[in-house]
């Protein structure tokens, strides 16, 4: 062993130390320790890896970067993974690169219609405004919030080219009524998987029915690399595409190698019109990009993440369940969330919906769980039409929305998140237990 070996083997050791003494599992006191709806869940392995990578100091996406693109590849069975700086990254390169030249007639152009459910994070909408394409907005399921089926069908026109959605929460929406009309309509399938990582439509991951798909890798999501995200298809063009929208529009696709004449060998041979003589390949810009990159030490996290990801999951399910199991009671006062008899969902969190002729509303019971050190949140932007940002774009909408609506005044969620144990679900369900109790009295 080196002396820099040796070091490096001493810092690691440290780090391990380090850890067990300021991050280590520290212990529940129901009332006055958080019960967060979601966080990061990491060990010394976390922490290694990222100081690994810091040692290296290879800052920009590299060798991490690289495994990572595979390891992540390998549990979505797919091919092309392409990591950026964070899930609504995702989506705007994924939407970007459908817009792209190079698809010829299949792009999408200003003014294409774009199917998306009014219940939805914001920015799952804001690339379809950016990208100047139109919104059509349908109404979602009231217990799996997800997008209605019957309205998709009613919302087609003859300018409608693509269906984007996110599977809400996890929870997969109806794949099989989505593609019937995706093929019958020849349609374009964005999947935002960014709560839905793990999930599964019989037998089959999400994200892998469309086109293109995206992840997030916040801190509430099912790993976490700090920020960061990525898109992923089957199709190697469509992939080189995003590439390029992520690395500043540039068409070089040497990503995490530096030969001096590029991986095509033809670095100094391009031609742009109009400009005499050849120009450097990695500065010949063909799509209208951003930096939207991922650092190595996120990645050098990601695969730490990883390999923890089969047991986050398995953790997600069975937390759910025990809240589901204990909330039951309740189903006259609380919509509890439902789920397609052919769907696995690794769940990002458990919705409620308080029911309309409840003796309480939603601002009682989320009040009452937040005063007793419960964290709830809302179901994202709600119904997104009535949020400031998005009051005035150009869209289509289909009905009143009523769901949608409902949604925005009556639903809240809790967590599910690994970080959460049986003594920490079952306070959850205490509370849960005398706050009603107190209501109906």
């Amino acid at each position: 062993m080196t002396s820099k070996d040796r070091l490096k083997s001493e810092i690691m050791q440290k780090v391990a130390e380090y850890y067990l003494i300021e991050h280590s599992d520290q212990e529940f006191f129901p009332g006055k320790s958080r019960v967060k709806y979601a966080g990061r869940v990491f060990d010394e392995r976390d922490m290694n890896m990222m100081v690994a990578s810091v040692l290296d100091f290879w800052l920009t996406a590299g060798p991490y970067a690289k495994q990572f693109e595979l390891e992540l590849g390998k549990f979505l069975g797919v091919s092309e993974i392409i990591p950026v700086n964070s899930g609504s990254s995702a989506n705007l390169v994924a939407v970007t690169a459908l817009c792209s030249r190079k698809r010829g007639e299949q792009r999408l152009v200003p003014g294409d219609e774009v199917i998306v459910p009014a219940t939805s994070f914001p920015t799952t909408v804001a690339p379809l405004v950016q990208n100047r394409l139109t919104p059509v907005f349908v109404d979602c399921g009231i217990a799996d919030y997800n997008l209605d089926i019957n309205q998709v069908q009613a919302a087609i026109s003859s300018r409608t080219r693509a269906i984007m959605f996110a599977h809400t929460l996890g929870n997969p929406a109806d794949m099989d009524a989505i593609m019937q009309i995706v093929n019958e309509h020849n349609l374009i399938l964005i999947e935002d998987v960014c709560d839905a990582l793990g999930s599964t439509y019989d037998g089959r991951m999400l994200g892998t029915f469309g086109d293109i798909a995206t992840l997030s890798f916040y801190p509430a999501h099912h790993i976490t690399l700090g920020e960061g995200g990525a898109v992923f298809t089957r199709s190697h063009s469509l992939a080189r595409i995003a590439r390029s929208v992520r690395d500043w529009g540039r068409d070089c696709w040497c990503e995490y190698e530096n030969p001096t004449d590029g991986k095509c060998g033809r670095r100094f041979e391009r031609e742009i019109p109009g400009i005499a003589g050849y120009y450097d390949h990695r500065y010949y810009f063909t799509e209208i990009g951003y930096n939207l990159k991922l650092t190595d030490p996120q990645a050098a996290l990601g695969l730490a993440q990883l390999e923890k990801l089969p047991d986050f999951i398995d953790v997600r399910k069975r937390n759910f369940m025990r809240l589901y199991s204990g909330l039951e009671q309740w189903q006259d006062y609380l919509t509890l969330p439902r789920w397609h008899k052919k769907s696995d969902p690794s769940w990002f969190a458990f919705p409620i919906t308080v029911r309309q002729d409840a003796p309480f509303g939603r601002k009682e019971i989320i009040r009452y769980l937040e005063d007793n050190n419960i964290e709830t949140r809302m179901l994202f932007a709600g119904n997104v039409l009535r949020q400031p940002g998005f009051s005035e774009i150009d869209c289509r909408i289909i009905g009143e929305l009523p769901v949608s609506d409902h949604v925005m005044q009556s639903t809240f969620f809790v967590g599910v998140y690994p970080g959460l144990n049986n003594k920490q679900i079952d306070y959850m369900l205490d509370i849960f237990t005398s706050f009603m109790q107190a209501s109906l009295r």
